[in-house]
């Protein structure tokens, strides 16, 4: 149990932030998923460029490493252009 009241704010700040890095952790997954779905080559595109940005503003807030991000839109991207 903390203490003093610097520390106390730092728990309810540490858990804010906990409950707002994976909401938007499981919204990017659930936009990557629902990319990985689809089979229309005009639509995969327009998702793709949206789920790169969620990954891009992930990584920069340090929320997934900067090389997973980097993995997943190259492993993304592979996947989009193989489409017919």
């Amino acid at each position: 149990m903390a203490n003093h009241k610097s520390a106390e704010k730092r728990i309810r700040a540490n858990e804010t932030k906990r409950v707002r890095n994976r909401y938007q952790n499981k919204t990017t997954r659930t936009q990557v998923k629902k990319l990985l779905e689809t089979t229309k080559k005009d639509e995969a595109k327009a998702l793709l460029n949206e789920v790169v940005a969620m990954l891009d503003k992930l990584a920069k807030k340090n929320i997934i490493h900067w090389k997973k991000a980097a993995n997943q839109k190259s492993r993304l991207t592979k996947r989009v252009n193989a489409l017919a």
